[in-house]
């Protein structure tokens, strides 16, 4: 099996190289209950030390998302490896937001638990579907 932290160096520096000034680097659903896994996320973060650590949640899953998203962020702190500073996420990406209607509330106790801002909401299935979370839309959706 490749290790993660190698791959992700090696696409930090292929992009650079290339000139690209952003490189996403997706982990493909690291569960916060498998520790390995999150083992090697840690170790691909502070290996490769990125600029922005985001979670990536679906917004549809209501406060289990809650419960997802601090049990991630608490996973990654624990599996800091010796020696490094501790780190958990800088954002959060919640995809599948064009379909929440009433589960609006778990995006701001998410952000709330985490004290990390929402930093895109998803609304299709390509790159081009990443919004800016829109207040009024969250504030429309809590009073409509």
């Amino acid at each position: 099996a490749k290790d993660a932290a190698d791959v992700a160096k090696n696409a930090i520096i292929r992009a650079k190289k290339e000139g690209y000034d952003v490189c996403l680097i997706d982990t493909a659903g690291r569960m916060q209950d498998n520790e390995p896994l999150m083992r090697s996320l840690a170790k691909l973060m502070h290996t490769n030390k990125p600029d922005l650590v985001l979670f990536v949640g679906e917004a549809l899953v209501g406060n289990d998302g809650v419960d997802q998203l601090k049990k991630f962020n608490q996973s990654l702190r624990d599996h800091t490896p010796p020696g490094h500073p501790v780190r958990g996420i800088d954002g959060i990406v919640l995809t599948k937001f064009d379909t929440i209607d009433d589960k609006v509330g778990a995006a701001i106790s998410m952000v709330y638990q985490s004290g990390q801002p929402i930093v895109f909401v998803g609304v299709g299935q390509s790159y081009q579907d990443l919004r800016a979370l829109n207040p009024k839309v969250v504030v429309q959706a809590l009073i409509g």
